[in-house]
């Protein structure tokens, strides 16, 4: 779907607000792109990311496809506004294993009140990509 943002310097808010998330510099994230009601993250998956059987911790998986969500509905606020996470369902699809993790967030429905968002995270290995989680959401603006 084609959505309009509401504020010009929308990329540069995202952008912003993505460089002060702790969490996405201790993972070494990276915001790949940002469009209105889409976002693109990537992470290495590090070997201090990786649960016991060697592949990324479902924990990182989230990490990034919240993330990705959430400035996906950023994209599409005013100005002042920001957005927090009401609630957020994962599905693990397949083990996470590979070199980076992508995940690409997406808003479904944009709403006064709430926001409803998923994501796609893909595994990326050998330079093949294998859909590992889906994620559905709500977000809630918040000034």
């Amino acid at each position: 779907m084609q959505y309009h943002p509401r504020y010009a310097g929308y990329e540069d808010k995202v952008r912003q607000s993505f460089s002060r998330q702790n969490l996405m510099q201790t993972i070494s994230a990276e915001m790949a792109s940002i469009e209105p009601g889409l976002c693109k993250i990537t992470a290495p998956i590090l070997e201090t990311q990786r649960q016991q059987h060697g592949f990324a911790h479902a924990g990182l998986t989230f990490a990034i496809g919240d993330s990705a969500a959430g400035y996906s509905a950023l994209s599409l606020m005013d100005e002042a506004a920001e957005v927090l996470t009401v609630e957020m369902k994962i599905n693990l699809l397949a083990p996470a294993a590979g070199e980076s993790l992508i995940a690409i967030g997406r808003v479904v429905k944009p709403g006064r009140r709430l926001i409803v968002v998923s994501a796609e995270v893909f595994a990326r290995n050998a330079g093949e990509d294998t859909l590992v989680a889906l994620l559905q959401g709500t977000m809630i603006p918040t000034e």
